[in-house]
């Protein structure tokens, strides 16, 4: 198989009610990473992007095809992924494939979300189509629910009395929003303080309004092209080292493994085998905070901390920059926010800038990062990882 690099990358401001539509929202970051790679629409040869919900939020499906005629890609194959929050992430996944194979030399892979036109209540049904339609959803079984579960199985698992579990998990929602603020392309730029999450409105208990990220719209895109069309385009390409993707069953098939997600662990092995590396390696991480206790839990997947242990890395200060492995230096999708379907090209988007050198000015650079890691999650056990390396 071919190296394949990442060659340009485009990002929107995520944001509440955007005025574009999801075609209008993809087209714009599709030509800004087309031309971030010194290229025209005519280069490309395909196009994969990654859209959830669409069709419940605007009417809207087959964005693909409409963004591959509105930016002069034309009759190109334009496929359109689904796979809830991870979306985005298989669109990468399977993009790689193509050019890896040798099959495309140069294709385009984007993500887009317009989830806040249809209103939270709305919102929430429509999320809730990625659960188990039969005997999840009309059990009141949503993701604020299923995370509200997870948070007291890792307090009892662990031995983590469920009080000082929340005051580790506020300090993470206080960590991404720090982070946040150093990204003019994050949702919500507001600092928050431990007293602020804790006092937050209850959700689903113990999760409360801070714990959990927002409804976003927002799309990102990157191109992708072999190494040998990469070198003489860009000085510093950047490389897909390893993917990864596996997949669980509705939440009442995971019950061996809870509170860990057994998806994610077989997924990350998989990227750090094709990598040869190991989570010691990695320089920094985007990972999948779509809940406070979703960061905790995905930290200790990927094999950062000890299982039990990773909130009070975070209260170490471990995934700070500067600390053993920054995490989420976006902002996450705490703070950043989480358009499903673009949330794992944006995380590409981000580790690309970090292992180029790019974020100095933003304060947010991880000095000689070389490795950098992607993780997302859809549904119940979607899981897809991918591994980026500077060399």
């Amino acid at each position: 198989m071919r190296r394949v690099a990442v060659i340009g990358t485009g990002h929107s401001k995520f944001m509440y009610n955007s005025p574009k539509t999801s075609v209008e929202m993809l087209s714009e970051v599709a030509m800004d990473a087309i031309m971030d790679a010194s290229l025209k629409p005519k280069d490309i040869q395909a196009i994969f992007a990654g859209n959830g919900l669409g069709d419940f939020e605007e009417g809207q499906s087959s964005v693909s095809s409409y963004v591959a005629d509105d930016i002069g890609c034309f009759n190109v194959p334009a496929t359109r992924y689904e796979g809830a929050c991870a979306s985005g992430s298989m669109a990468v996944r399977d993009a790689y494939m193509w050019v890896a194979s040798g099959f495309y030399d140069i294709v385009l892979v984007g993500g887009v979300e317009r989830a806040t036109a249809i209103g939270v209540p709305l919102a929430t049904r429509a999320f809730c189509t990625f659960a188990d339609s039969r005997y999840e959803f009309p059990a009141g079984f949503n993701y604020p629910a299923s995370f509200g579960m997870l948070t007291y199985l890792y307090s009892t698992t662990y031995g983590v009395p469920l009080e000082r579990l929340k005051e580790l998990m506020a300090g993470v929602s206080v960590q991404s929003h720090e982070y946040g603020l150093q990204n003019p392309n994050a949702q919500i730029h507001q600092a928050l303080t431990k007293e602020d999450v804790l006092k937050s409105p209850m959700i689903s208990s113990p999760i409360q309004l801070h714990d959990c990220c927002p409804f976003t719209d927002g799309s990102a895109a990157i191109v992708l092209a072999s190494e040998e069309i990469a070198k003489k385009l860009v000085k510093k390409p950047v490389y897909i080292a390893g993917v990864g993707q596996s997949s669980s069953g509705k939440i009442s098939s995971q019950s061996k493994h809870y509170p860990r997600i057994r998806a994610r662990e077989l997924s990350v092995q998989q990227a750090y085998k094709m990598a040869g590396l190991t989570p010691q390696d990695i320089d920094v991480c985007e990972l999948h905070d779509c809940f406070s206790i979703a960061a905790i839990i995905a930290s200790e997947g990927l094999g950062f901390f000890e299982y039990g242990t990773a909130g009070e890395a975070w209260e170490r200060g471990d995934t700070r920059l500067g600390g053993k492995i920054p995490i989420n230096l976006s902002g996450g999708l705490k703070s950043k926010g989480h358009p499903i379907g673009a949330t794992g090209v944006a995380q590409v988007c981000e580790l690309t800038q970090q292992l180029t050198g790019n974020l100095v000015d933003l304060g947010r650079q991880v000095e000689g990062a070389k490795y950098g890691l992607t993780d997302t999650m859809g549904a119940d056990g979607i899981v897809v990882n991918i591994i980026l390396s500077a060399e």
